[in-house]
């Protein structure tokens, strides 16, 4: 059976009258991970839509008598992408390869659409290929490009190259105020015709091509996501009272004579988690993580909830945050500043001096923080052993590396990747670029923060304990932050490029221990190739996701784990709020299957605002290196193709190519085993981790793209 549509057919045919669980699927098709688990749900739905099966109650489904004709399995749906030559893959759920579409046949097909492909044999050709025969759903709600004028009622939108490859026109009645060379954000109105253009209505003016927030807010536009909130939002937040009820006085444990503080980045404003500490007679610690109780604010299905699931998170750019809550939640009303009263969720932690939770409490609380610490002024604190609060960050600063080393003994990995951090002028403009240090202070917090997590995870577990049945996922069903195992075709390859530099790093068939990995990144840790091997590794790995199906956090080596302490920027955390206060009160959250659409959906939100961050940043490197065409930099090569070498530049961390092109002092041979391009004639290497010094020759903001020449 070519997909999984088509097995979970074979398995349902056997008994056509009889309902089967969707758990029984899961287990028939051997799919184990969670992601999988989501794929069985949508290849269900679609069978539903097809009018094959049907869902009925307590997470079954059943035949409705149709059975697929022949002709229906010639026929698959995926998501489409093209390269920039025009040829478009399909991704096919159950195949092992993407289908290649040729050009002319990609028809009406735009990237990250959901397409239905027919599949077209071809004896030459060892790849499945087929065509584009329908588009069932659009990728994209938003398209953004710079409006062109060609002549006095002509215009169109030459499209940004993530958004689309192919151009829209537009109808001067359509323009919405743009005139010629701005960066706009529009819509597709129609498009009947791959010999023609599409047609679009602009629905906003983003400013110049060029200008600092033109090219920011088109990021963002890329990666589906908008600024500004909408007038019935704002309207909604207007009418929150600033003031906190006397019965939520009255109701919560009172915390406001507690030594609580902060401790965040120097330009943050959103204070989403305080502390609080001291060690018990016994000589343990005594930890408290104190939560902005947004849950409070947000009731369920109004447009401030329906907005901030929409959003799901905060995206984080260079030179501004587009937050999950609007200003006056999450820098005023839920943020925890200084000696204002402020509504909580507390997480209460009895921890062993060897590490170990023997007791915790989830509590709503009240607490007015005493002090707001900077990451820099805490670590001054801790070193310097005075300062406000100095007995309480010592305390904590002796317990959290205490809770680090054990973290790593038991399992956890060791990543540390590097953080450019720009300056700016007035207009945006990168002037110069370091990279974040690192400070103990900000592993305090992370500790902290890992910690309660965690518990908060392992409370659920706890209730289906007390119920005798603890392996029932759907008892209290929860949203856990899980992480799989690694790819070992991946990390197999990542052994394959650090093997010629002398690095062994051996992957056997079946799981790669954390220790292998942790052992990599320790030979590496004063070498130049730190943050190379660093990112080769992380590429490897599979994506953290939401899913109420608990596997495990691999990375962090924690059975149990969660995301409880950030609700102002994450909407999942937010969930878990909502499911801890239902469940502590006896009530129902959400069911399984909410969980798992309400999983999937942060999950692929967070994706993009994480390629949104880091078009941000890519963004910045351009416009700080299009200053210095023509300087000289020291470099690392970070990558090595048949097409050109990959150059990291030391301490600004800023990665650009050399086109093997420019390599005009030999002819160049690519050794795909040694990951390495050497000369025919004079034997000169470029490989992995090797230092060289380059020349800054182009720059393309458009595209994000660096080009490099070897220094001479």
């Amino acid at each position: 059976m070519r997909n999984i549509e088509n097995q979970i057919v074979e398995i349902m045919s056997a008994n056509p009258d009889s309902p089967v669980s969707v758990e029984l699927l899961h287990s028939a098709l051997r799919m184990k991970k969670p992601s999988d688990y989501i794929k069985i749900n949508k290849a269900i739905d679609k069978l539903v839509k097809q009018g094959i099966v049907t869902r009925i109650k307590k997470g079954n489904v059943k035949m409705t008598g149709k059975i697929p004709t022949e002709n229906d399995e010639d026929v698959v749906e995926g998501v489409f992408t093209s390269n920039r030559s025009g040829v478009g893959f399909v991704k096919v759920e159950g195949y092992e390869t993407d289908v290649k579409i040729p050009p002319k046949k990609t028809g009406l097909a735009l990237d990250n659409d959901i397409v239905k492909v027919k599949i077209q044999p071809d004896g030459k050709h060892a790849r499945i290929q087929g065509k584009i025969v329908d588009i069932v759903n659009r990728g994209r709600n938003l398209y953004v490009g710079t409006l062109i004028q060609q002549s006095k009622k002509a215009y169109y939108i030459e499209t940004d190259e993530k958004s689309a490859r192919v151009n829209f026109f537009v109808k001067p009645e359509n323009l919405k105020s743009a005139g010629h060379n701005y960066k706009v954000i529009f819509k597709m109105l129609n498009w009947n015709d791959p010999r023609s253009m599409p047609e679009a209505e602009i629905t906003e003016v983003l400013g110049k091509k060029g200008s600092n927030d033109a090219e920011v807010l088109s990021i963002l536009a890329e990666n589906q996501m908008v600024s500004t909130f909408p007038d019935d939002v704002h309207e909604y937040v207007n009418k929150i009272p600033l003031e906190i009820p006397r019965k939520e006085y009255e109701r919560r444990n009172d915390l406001r004579d507690l030594d609580i503080f902060t401790i965040d980045p120097e330009d943050a404003k959103d204070f989403d988690d305080a502390l609080s500490i001291k060690v018990l007679d016994n000589g343990n610690y005594y930890l408290g993580v104190h939560i902005a109780d947004v849950t409070h604010y947000l009731e369920p299905d109004s447009v401030l909830d329906i907005e901030a699931l929409n959003r799901a998170t905060s995206v984080y750019l260079v030179d501004r945050v587009i937050p999950m809550l609007p200003m006056k939640l999450s820098n005023g009303v839920c943020s925890l500043r200084p000696n204002e009263d402020k509504l909580t969720f507390s997480c209460f932690m009895e921890i062993t001096k060897r590490g170990k939770l023997i007791d915790y409490s989830i509590e709503e609380t009240i607490i007015n923080s005493k002090q707001r610490f900077t990451y820099e002024d805490a670590q001054e604190v801790i070193d310097k052993k005075k300062g406000p609060y100095v007995e309480q960050l010592q305390i904590l600063a002796k317990m959290t590396s205490m809770l680090t080393k054990k973290r790593f003994r038991e399992g956890a990995m060791d990543f540390d990747s590097p953080e450019p951090r720009f300056v700016l002028d007035k207009s945006g403009k990168p002037i110069d670029v370091k990279i974040k240090e690192r400070l103990a202070a900000h592993r305090l917090v992370e500790e902290c923060m890992l910690m309660a997590n965690k518990s908060v995870a392992s409370h659920v577990d706890v209730l289906r304990q007390k119920t005798g049945k603890k392996k029932q996922k759907k008892l209290f069903p929860f949203i856990y932050r899980v992480h799989d195992k690694p790819d070992t075709d991946k990390l197999r390859n990542v052994s394959e490029m650090v093997s010629p530099i002398g690095i062994d790093f051996k992957v056997d068939e079946g799981n790669v221990s954390v220790k292998a990995i942790n052992d990599l990144l320790e030979q590496v840790k004063e070498t130049n190739l730190k943050y190379t091997i660093n990112d080769l590794l992380l590429r490897s790995m599979s994506k953290a996701v939401y899913t109420p199906d608990n596997i495990g956090h691999y990375g962090l080596g924690f059975q149990h784990y969660t995301h409880f302490t950030s609700p102002i920027r994450r909407y999942p955390d937010v969930i878990v709020h909502s499911l801890i206060k239902a469940y502590n009160k006896g009530k129902i959250g959400y069911s399984f299957s909410e969980l798992d659409q309400l999983g999937q959906h942060c999950s692929e939100r967070e994706k993009e605002a994480v390629s949104a961050e880091r078009d941000s940043i890519k963004l910045k490197q351009v416009e700080f290196l299009s200053d210095k065409i023509g300087d000289v930099f020291d470099g690392i090569i970070s990558g090595v193709t048949d097409k050109g070498v990959y150059v990291v530049l030391k301490d600004i961390y800023c990665e650009g190519m050399i086109s093997v092109r420019e390599l005009d002092d030999d002819y160049y041979i690519y050794d795909q085993s040694r990951h390495c391009l050497t000369g025919r004639h004079k034997g000169k290497e470029y490989q992995l981790g090797k230092e060289v010094r380059v020349k800054v020759v182009h720059t393309d903001i458009n595209r994000r793209i660096i080009d490099f020449v070897p220094a001479k």
